[in-house]
């Protein structure tokens, strides 16, 4: 009896069936597994959505890099553009001020040019007297605006007409006497009629290579009117500068004495 005693009550609780410490250690054990079996599975979907919702903004950010890249290789594409633009002008700018200086020296030694080695008269008889073996070849004259010694596209055809005759004559001088109309002090068209004159001289000396030497020059001013100052086209008219071709008799008269 004593055996089965000892199988009895007493043998179950040493093996802990029934005991209710064991069981609250089994549901502790169980609870702290579970948890962390909810932590990591909360983990991971952490993880995941935070690596959902970071994605599109790399990826965004990426774009805006890339992008503003992009912008800055225009912009130095556009400044290197402006840069050859601004140096191709620069170098036209600086060819055309050249042109235009090496044009202005060309027209200032011209006039300087026709100012120390023309022929200029104080009276119309003077120049005539100087003249007596010489008689004319061809004649041409100009007109001016009121009050101006500037040549006009007109005038520079006319004497580019005239000029072609040149190239044949031998031996002569070219008479270039300016005028104006009635209208002014006589001192002072006097100084006008010399700068039409000069106007003239200096155009057919720096194009054609016409010596200075070959010019007589005078500025009658008003002296001599070719028309009436009563009208305006009289008035036009004597706005003027008479260009003509005188050859010298005396030394063609001599050329075809030798050739007989």
């Amino acid at each position: 009896m004593s055996v089965l005693h000892a199988d009895g009550p007493q043998s179950r609780s040493f093996r802990g069936e029934g005991n209710p410490t064991m069981n609250a250690y089994r549901l502790a054990a169980l609870s702290l597994a579970a948890g962390l079996a909810v932590a990591g599975a909360t983990g991971c979907a952490t993880k995941n959505y935070v690596r959902n919702e970071t994605a599109p903004l790399i990826d965004h950010t990426n774009q805006l890099n890339d992008k503003t890249a992009a912008n800055n290789r225009d912009i130095r594409d556009v400044d290197d553009r402006a840069m050859a633009g601004i140096k191709q002008a620069q170098g036209s700018a600086d060819t055309a001020n050249k042109n235009a200086q090496d044009a202005s020296k060309a027209a200032s030694d011209a006039q300087m040019a026709a100012d120390n080695v023309v022929h200029r008269a104080d009276s119309l008889d003077s120049v005539i007297k100087g003249l007596d073996n010489y008689h004319p070849v061809a004649n041409v004259a100009v007109t001016f605006g009121f009050d101006k010694s500037v040549l006009t596209a007109d005038d520079r055809q006319q004497l580019d007409s005239f000029a072609g005759q040149l190239a044949s004559a031998k031996s002569f001088i070219l008479e270039v006497t300016g005028g104006t109309d009635s209208t002014g002090p006589a001192q002072y068209n006097y100084e006008l009629s010399q700068r039409r004159a000069d106007a003239v001289v200096q155009y057919l000396a720096s194009k054609y290579g016409i010596p200075a030497h070959r010019f007589y020059l005078i500025g009658i001013g008003k002296d001599k009117e070719v028309a009436s100052n009563t009208t305006a086209e009289g008035r036009k008219q004597n706005r003027r500068v008479e260009i003509r071709l005188l050859e010298n008799a005396t030394e063609e008269q001599g050329q075809t004495a030798s050739v007989r």
